[in-house]
């Protein structure tokens, strides 16, 4: 286990480059499973959840190797499928998988999803879309077990509750490029990492028209060949730098990114007084000054991305003046407010939203990640509070940005990544839930420590 320290009050500067995109790199990793040739993925990030990705893929009959600027992959039949539950459960992208495996194999054996415990997802949608094309459905032992001798396309409807689906989109567009016949997907995610997966595989021989539309239009193929696909920017960790600039009362600039999928976030920091400079490549933003408070409310996309809610309330919560940040995606998505709340920030939640009163300073105090974003916003509130903040469980953070420390660092934050016991050896274990539990543990105590005697 390890924590961050961090030192703050020391507005950041300088330039710094963008990685590539988790949420873009983890679906087409799995969708390489359909490719008859090589792939070739260039400008993948190194980040735990990709190195989960690639271990699940190899367990999976898929040859991985390591290259300069990316990774190769090579299915080998025949190839097992079932995947691991280990694997899996660690991140949600992990049941993306399905869709590739059930439309090449035949056959499909891939445990419920985990990931981050940011509110209720279900794969619902994933498995009617499925079912849509000829999939028979089982679950066992919480296991989905899906056969079908070859899908046959159809049409199918995404929409959910809070919008479309994104990994659902990813799985039922991955199992209809080998369909038999035409499938038209309606109310298709249109993130730019499903746009990505889109012309991946296009690259790779699929027939898809409407790529980057809400509707999709595929024919299905016999099969897939190889192909070389360079993966996008990772819009998140770019807004996340940007961010971390703003909430310092810094300036920077975020290189290799493409400004266009960060329309929403330039707009929310422009309407709260940072300047913004877009090229083509890259972005600036300078906060010399305090800035104001601005409402959010987190929206599929175009709109505010749900994983950056967490950081702009780190932003809100030293702005000048109150304002409420909504999650209309995931509205139980608020794990980071109690920890934030211990740094001095005044925040309350309700109804999917947080109500924040910005503060002019936060105070340095110990806290933990309980997922990834979250991490992210503790960092970004360590940053611009007084004194020192120990960040621990960065284990979170790590699945999701490559040494975000040292970029930090780049732009001169005082960041220190520490190699440490477990968080929370020091910490008392919880009091006995009742007297009566009390009384039986004092009891054991007390004979062991007689019969030492």
């Amino acid at each position: 286990m390890s924590h961050f320290q961090i030192t703050g009050g020391v507005p950041l500067r300088g330039e710094v480059r963008c990685s590539g995109s988790k949420n873009a790199a983890l679906p087409i990793m799995a969708a390489s499973i359909l490719a008859s040739e090589p792939v070739r993925l260039e400008g993948t990030p190194r980040l735990a959840d990709v190195r989960t990705q690639t271990r699940l893929l190899k367990h999976l009959g898929v040859n991985v190797s390591q290259v300069e600027e990316g990774m190769i992959f090579e299915t080998v039949d025949p190839a097992p499928i079932r995947a691991p539950q280990r694997l899996v459960r660690r991140m949600r992208a992990g049941f993306c998988v399905l869709g590739p495996l059930l439309a090449r194999r035949g056959k499909a054996v891939v445990p419920l999803p985990g990931g981050c415990n940011i509110g209720h997802r279900p794969v619902d949608l994933h498995l009617k879309g499925l079912a849509a094309l000829g999939a028979d459905l089982r679950l066992q032992h919480g296991y989905v077990v899906a056969t079908a001798r070859r899908l046959t396309g159809t049409t199918i409807d995404l929409s959910g509750p809070n919008g479309p689906t994104v990994t659902g989109t990813a799985n039922v567009l991955s199992a209809a490029v080998l369909a038999r016949g035409v499938t038209i997907i309606r109310n298709a995610a249109v993130e730019p990492e499903i746009v990505d997966l889109e012309r991946f595989l296009a690259a790779l021989g699929a027939r898809i028209e409407g790529v980057g539309t809400s509707t999709l239009r595929i024919e299905g193929v016999e099969q897939l060949g190889g192909a070389t696909h360079r993966l996008i920017p990772d819009r998140i960790e770019a807004a996340t730098l940007l961010i971390a600039a703003a909430v310092t009362g810094g300036s920077a600039t975020v290189a290799g990114v493409v400004p266009a999928h960060l329309d929403a976030v330039l707009e929310k920091l422009r309407q709260a007084g940072a300047a913004i400079e877009v090229g083509v490549e890259c972005i600036s933003i300078s906060a010399g000054r305090r800035l104001r408070a601005v409402d959010v409310a987190a929206r599929p996309y175009p709109g505010f991305p749900t994983d950056l809610q967490a950081q702009w309330t780190a932003l809100a919560a030293v702005a000048d003046g109150a304002s409420r940040v909504e999650d209309r995606v995931f509205p139980g998505r608020f794990m980071h407010v109690a920890e934030l709340n211990r740094l001095g920030a005044k925040i309350t939640c309700g109804n999917g939203a947080a109500m924040v009163g910005g503060v002019r300073r936060l105070s340095g105090a110990r806290v933990a990640a309980h997922d990834l974003r979250a991490g992210a916003a503790l960092l970004l509130a360590g940053l611009a509070a007084e004194g020192r903040t120990t960040v621990d469980r960065i284990h979170h953070i790590d699945r999701g940005y490559q040494r975000l420390d040292d970029k930090l660092q780049q732009l001169g934050a005082r960041i220190e990544r520490v190699e440490n016991q477990p968080w929370n050896s020091t910490i008392p274990k919880p009091v006995a839930a009742s007297f009566s539990e009390a009384s039986r543990l004092a009891s054991g105590h007390a004979s062991r420590m007689a019969s030492s005697r």
